[in-house]
C-alpha cells in the first residue's frame, strides 16, 4: 500500500480511530452538510492553488497537476463524488482523491499556507452568499406578485381594522402596498448583511497569519468577494451570520403578518379573501372544512424564526473567541433554506388569492367605520373642536347601535339629538350631508395626505413600489453578474496554468 492509503490525518496524532458513534453523530452529519457545498469547496481549492502558483509558492508543474485533478473532481459532481466518513471533512476527502491520483508529495502541496479554519470559513461564506442571493431573488418574485395584485385591487374598498375592530374604510391594494414597502426594507437589510458576509477570510490561516507570501487580494478577486477579512484573528468569526439571521427573521416577520391577516380574513366570520383550493387542505371529520394550510405552514415557520438570532448569539457567547467548532453550526444554512422556501410558497398563495369584493362591500354597508369622517365634516362645517365633535359622533354610534339603526339610515335629526345630549347644541346637518359623510367611497376619495388611501395616492404608492422593486432586481442582477465574471476569471486563471 502507498502512504496515502495507510495513514489518515488523525492517525498521526491519535492512538485510536474514530468510534462508530463519533462517525455516526458527528462526522457523518457534518460531511453530508459539506457535500452541499461541493462547488464552493472546489472554487476555494482552485483559487488557492492558482494563487500559490502565481506567488511561486509551489511550482507551475505541481499546480498544473493539482488543478487538473480538481477539474476532474468537478466533472464527477457533488452527488457522485466518493467519500469515506473515516477520512473526515470534505477538505480531507478532496485531498484523499488528489493523493490517490498524483500522490501526497504533489497533492499535499495544495494545503500550503492555509488552515481548515480559513478554508472552511471561506467555503461557508461562498455558499451562504449564493443562498442569500437566492432568497433575495425569491423576495423579488413575491414582490412582483404583490404589486400586481395591489394594482388589480387599487380601488377595492374594505373595512380597515385596529384591535380587530373596524376602524376606517381601507383599500385592499393599499394594504398590499404596505407589505411591498416592508419587503423592500427587508431587502435592504439583506444587502447590508450581504456586504458583511461577502468578505474573504482565505489567507487568515489558523489565527495569526502565515510566513508564506500569500496574495489575498488575488483570491478575493477570483472568488468574487467585495473585500478582505482584515484581521487574521477574525478569519474564523461568524458574527456576520447574526446580521444575516436578523435580516432573514425580518422577512419571516413580514410573511407572518401577511399570512396572519389573510388567515383571519379567510374565516367564515370575515369571508373577505380565500385561498385557492391548491393551497388548502381538508378535514378528516368535518366535511365542510377548507383549511388554508399554506398560510398555517408559513406562520409555523415564522414562529421558529423568532429564535434564530438569540440562538446564534447564545451559541457564540458560550464559546468566547478562542474556538471555532460552534461557529460551524448550520443555523444560517437552515434559515436561508426556510426563508427561501416560505417566500416561494407565499408567492403561489398570492398568485392565486381569491378576493371577495362583494363581501367587503357588504361588510362596509353595516359598518360605522366612516364615523371619523363625519367628525371631520362637522368640525370643518360647524367650527366645533375635534374633541367636542368626537363626543357627539360617539353618542350617535351608541344610540344607533342601541336602536338598531344602520349607518345608511342615519339622519341629521339623529345627529342633533346626540349633539344636544353631549355638548348641548344642535348641529343642523342635512340628511344628505350626513349620508355623504358616512359613504365609504366618499371617505376614500377625500383622503389627500401623502401615502393615504386616496386614489391618486394609491397610484403614487404603486409607482413607488414598482421603482423599488426595479432597484432591488437590478441590485440582484448586477451582483450575480459580478460573481459570474469572477468565476470566469477563475476559470481563465486555471486554464492558463493547465
Amino acid at each position: 500500500m502507498t502512504l496515502h492509503q495507510e495513514i489518515l490525518l488523525s492517525d498521526a496524532r491519535l492512538k485510536s480511530p474514530a468510534a462508530a458513534r463519533q462517525l455516526k453523530y458527528n462526522e457523518l452529519p457534518k460531511l453530508q452538510a459539506e457535500r452541499k457545498k461541493f462547488n464552493e469547496f472546489l472554487a476555494v481549492d482552485l483559487a488557492h492553488t492558482v494563487m500559490l502558483v502565481a506567488q511561486e509558492i509551489i511550482t507551475r508543474d505541481a499546480g498544473r497537476a493539482i488543478l487538473q485533478q480538481l477539474l476532474a473532481i468537478r466533472e464527477i459532481g457533488g452527488d457522485d463524488f466518493p467519500v469515506d466518513v473515516r477520512k473526515g471533512s470534505f477538505l480531507l476527502q478532496m485531498e484523499s482523491y488528489l493523493f490517490a491520483a498524483i500522490g501526497e508529495e504533489i497533492g499535499g502541496q495544495m494545503h500550503t499556507g492555509r488552515s481548515r479554519i480559513d478554508q472552511g470559513a471561506t467555503v461557508r461564506r461562498l455558499y451562504q452568499r449564493n443562498r442569500m442571493l437566492d432568497v433575495m431573488n425569491q423576495l423579488n418574485t413575491l414582490q412582483a406578485v404583490i404589486v400586481e395584485q395591489a394594482q388589480k385591487y387599487s380601488r377595492t374598498i374594505m373595512p380597515g381594522y385596529t384591535h380587530m375592530q373596524q376602524a376606517q374604510p381601507w383599500v385592499f391594494g393599499h394594504y398590499l402596498l404596505s407589505f411591498s414597502s416592508r419587503f423592500h426594507d427587508s431587502f435592504e437589510r439583506l444587502t447590508q448583511a450581504y456586504a458583511r458576509l461577502n468578505r474573504n477570510p482565505l489567507g487568515t490561516v489558523g489565527l495569526a497569519g502565515t510566513s508564506w507570501p500569500l496574495d489575498r487580494e488575488l483570491t478575493t478577486r477570483l472568488l468574487g468577494f467585495d473585500g478582505l477579512v482584515e484581521n487574521s484573528k477574525l478569519g474564523r468569526e461568524a458574527f456576520y451570520a447574526v446580521d444575516a439571521l436578523s435580516a432573514l427573521s425580518f422577512v419571516m416577520a413580514d410573511l407572518n403578518d401577511l399570512a396572519t391577516d389573510l388567515h383571519v380574513w379567510s374565516t367564515s366570520e370575515f369571508g373577505l379573501v380565500e385561498c385557492d383550493d391548491s393551497y388548502c387542505g381538508t378535514s378528516s371529520i368535518f366535511p365542510q372544512k377548507k383549511n388554508p394550510t399554506a398560510l398555517e405552514y408559513v406562520r409555523r415557520a415564522a414562529g421558529a424564526s423568532v429564535t434564530w438570532v438569540s440562538t446564534a448569539l447564545a451559541t457564540f457567547r458560550g464559546e468566547g473567541t478562542g474556538d471555532q467548532a460552534m461557529r460551524e453550526a448550520p443555523i444560517l444554512d437552515e434559515a436561508l433554506a426556510t426563508t427561501e422556501g416560505m417566500l416561494d410558497l407565499f408567492t403561489g398563495v398570492m398568485e392565486t388569492l381569491i378576493v371577495h369584493e362583494d363581501r367587503m362591500t357588504a361588510a362596509l354597508k353595516q359598518s360605522w367605520c366612516t364615523s371619523s369622517n363625519l367628525v371631520d365634516v362637522i368640525v370643518r362645517d360647524r367650527g366645533l373642536s375635534f374633541r367636542q365633535v368626537h363626543h357627539i359622533v360617539a353618542r350617535v354610534v351608541r344610540n344607533s347601535l342601541t336602536e338598531s339603526i344602520a349607518p345608511y339610515e342615519l339622519t341629521g335629526a339623529m345627529v342633533d339629538r346626540a349633539a344636544m345630549e353631549t355638548v348641548g347644541r344642535a348641529i343642523g346637518l342635512s340628511d344628505r350631508s350626513v349620508q355623504a359623510a358616512l359613504s365609504p367611497r366618499e371617505f376614500v376619495e377625500t383622503r389627500v395626505t401623502t401615502g393615504s388611501v386616496g386614489p391618486l395616492e394609491v397610484q403614487s404608492l404603486l409607482a413607488h413600489a414598482q421603482e423599488e422593486r426595479a432597484c432591488d432586481v437590478r441590485w440582484t442582477s448586477e451582483t450575480r453578474i459580478r460573481l459570474t465574471d469572477a468565476n470566469k476569471a477563475l476559470d481563465c486563471a486555471v486554464h492558463r496554468i493547465v
